[in-house]
């Protein structure tokens, strides 16, 4: 099952909230994984749809020094390739404005499995993963393509 991709935008802050749970499920303050997303040009987001439904979402927040991410499948769409997908293009959007990514450790023992295959590194404090981007050509993805998908 290939999902279609489409950018997070700030006017789409809902499904930024309604992804909270279930990329942050034991943080008590995912309100700075949210207010106001999008609103700066360092906030990047995707989200995923399958069969007219809002599958899954990536997005980052420059919350210090390293950017972090939050990623969330909804239960329902779990173990289908949705997370590797979102995970693929957004590391290749991402490398344009960063030049490292984290992920907090509340959500990386579901993810660490993905997250290693995507060069992911555990830290020695293990509280999250980093991974370096390496500056690319983004390539995005052409069967069907259309570029108001991908327009703010």
């Amino acid at each position: 099952m290939t999902p279609t991709l489409y950018f997070l935008r700030s006017s789409e802050n809902k499904i930024v909230e309604n992804m909270l749970q279930f990329a942050h499920p034991n943080s008590e303050n995912t309100k700075i994984y949210s207010d106001f997303y999008g609103l700066t040009p360092k906030d990047l987001g995707l989200y995923a749809l399958v069969d007219n439904k809002i599958a899954g979402a990536i997005w980052s927040r420059e919350l210090d020094s390293i950017p972090t991410i939050s990623l969330a499948v909804l239960p329902e769409f779990q173990n289908r390739g949705i997370a590797t997908a979102m995970i693929e293009q957004f590391l290749q959007e991402a490398s344009v404005l960063y030049e490292a990514l984290k992920i907090d450790s509340f959500n990386k023992e579901r993810n660490i499995k993905i997250l290693k295959k995507f060069d992911f590194k555990e830290k020695n404090d293990s509280s999250f993963m980093q991974i370096t981007l390496v500056k690319k050509e983004i390539v995005r993805p052409s069967d069907g393509y259309d570029p108001r998908r991908w327009m703010d």
